[in-house]
Parts: C-alpha cells; structure tokens; sequence
C-alpha cells in the first residue's frame, strides 16, 4: 500500500469531485493510498486544515511555517510545541530555507528555521525541510541546531548527490515527488539512482508538481503511484519493492497511526 509522504490536502482542487472532500479521499483508497502526511504551511489556516482531515484515521497531520510565507508573526518555539501535541501531529514543518524567491536580508529565514529545529528537539518530532537555493546555509543550520536528535525528510528533493549525503548522515530521509517523472529531470534522476532505498519517500505536494501523466491537472494523492513507478525504474527494481520499503520508511520515522 502506498503512502503519500507530503501533501495540502487542503489546497486540492476538489471541483472533479463536486466540492466532496471525501470523494477525493475515496479516489486516493482506490488507487491504493493507505496513509497521507497534511502539511502545515502556516498558522493562520492551521485550524481549518486539522478540522477538515480530523475525521480521517489515514490523515496525519504537522505543524509549521514554510520559508516563503509572510506570516503576520513569527512563530514561537512554546507554540510549535503546544500544537505538536495534537494526537493527529507526527512532525514539525515545513520549514528551512527559500531563496529563490526572495531577496534582500534573509535573517529573518534562518530565525524562522532556527525556531522549527529548537521546537522539534523540544517535542521531539521529524522535521519536514524545505530548501531552494540555500544549500549551505540549510545544512549549516540543521548542524548547528543539533537537528540529527530528531531527524527528518528533505522532501521535494531537487538539490545534489552531496546535500543528499550530508542531509542521510543526519540521520534524514530524502523525498521525491512528480519532478522525478518529468522529461527534463535527468540531474535529479541521477540523484534519485543514488539514495538508499532505506532511505527514500515518495510524496505528491498535492496541488502540485503533478506528475507525468497527468500534468496539466491538479496534483492529489491517487498520483504519488508514478512517483513510486519512476524510482522503481531508476532503480531496476519492481515497483512493489519502492512502494513498501517507502512505506516502511515513513512509519519509522513518523509512526504508524493507531487504527
């Protein structure tokens, strides 16, 4: 069975299910989804995205600021932990670094960043990194903060084999998503030919990055089988071997979700 590591389920176009969220969520159980991870992306819409997948036992759930969102205020490490207390809470993010679409002093980024690793060791959650052109500041920070006492997932992996193997020694798993599927993708494959298998989760980032062979369309859970189908490939294995041992990667370092 699969699982979708990364995904907004709160951000999918539910317009080919009639505005049914539950629909949606039937059509990922029917392509074979047993789990999927909601990530937060800010606090002010935090309590409607718990609230809408509450109710569904194969929805967890983390907490954080991405790096691109201009939030109001910046979270706080306390409040990070209060609300990683939640039972549906499995981790701490997304959060890190994006410079691609930002400029100017980024101190504020790293502060950000340096609250979601303290908050993690606190509550002793995975966290959930994002990284766009901050290479080395991303893996200085993590470093630093001590974040190899929680672990984590690099997840929609696009950097280089070398982050790769620093973020593995840190004790982090190194996610893919439909960029890996895409034609134009070759560097990015080479690096997926390289991780661990023990090492690799697939991920949707539903609405997005929607992988071949429906680009075009909103991405959603039910799509993270090409994810999976693509690694097989790179690998040489069958997809049942990415999909199980992804599978098992995630409960370890997440958790399985009591029934």
């Amino acid at each position: 069975m699969l699982v979708d590591s990364h995904c907004h389920l709160d951000r999918v176009d539910l317009s080919p299910y009639g505005g049914d969220f539950s629909r949606m969520i039937d059509a990922a159980r029917a392509a074979g989804v047993e789990h999927m991870l909601c990530v937060s992306i800010d606090l002010e819409h935090y309590p409607e995205m718990l609230a809408l997948v509450e109710p569904y036992s194969e929805i967890s759930v983390s907490v954080g600021v991405h790096p691109g969102e201009n939030e109001r205020r910046d979270p706080q490490i306390d409040e990070l932990v209060q609300l990683a207390t939640h039972p549906k809470n499995v981790a701490i993010g997304e959060t890190g670094l994006d410079y691609f679409r930002a400029a100017g002093d980024l101190e504020w980024q790293r502060e950000r960043f340096r609250t979601h690793v303290r908050a993690a060791r606190i509550a002793d959650k995975p966290l959930i990194i994002h990284t766009r052109e901050a290479r080395d500041d991303t893996l200085k920070i993590l470093e630093e903060e001590g974040a190899e006492a929680v672990g984590g997932v690099m997840h929609c992996f696009t950097e280089t084999w070398e982050m790769a193997e620093a973020a593995i020694a840190m004790d982090f798993c190194i996610s893919f998503s439909g960029i890996v599927t895409f034609k134009n993708a070759e560097t990015l494959r080479d690096v997926a030919r390289r991780v661990p298998l023990d090492r690799l989760l697939i991920e949707t980032d539903s609405p997005y990055l929607t992988p071949v062979p429906h680009r075009g369309k909103s991405n959603e859970p039910r799509y993270v089988q090409h994810v999976a189908e693509t690694l097989a490939y790179l690998h040489g294995r069958p997809v049942e071997t990415i999909i199980e041992q992804s599978r098992e990667n995630y409960y370890r370092l997440f958790g399985k979700p009591d029934a």
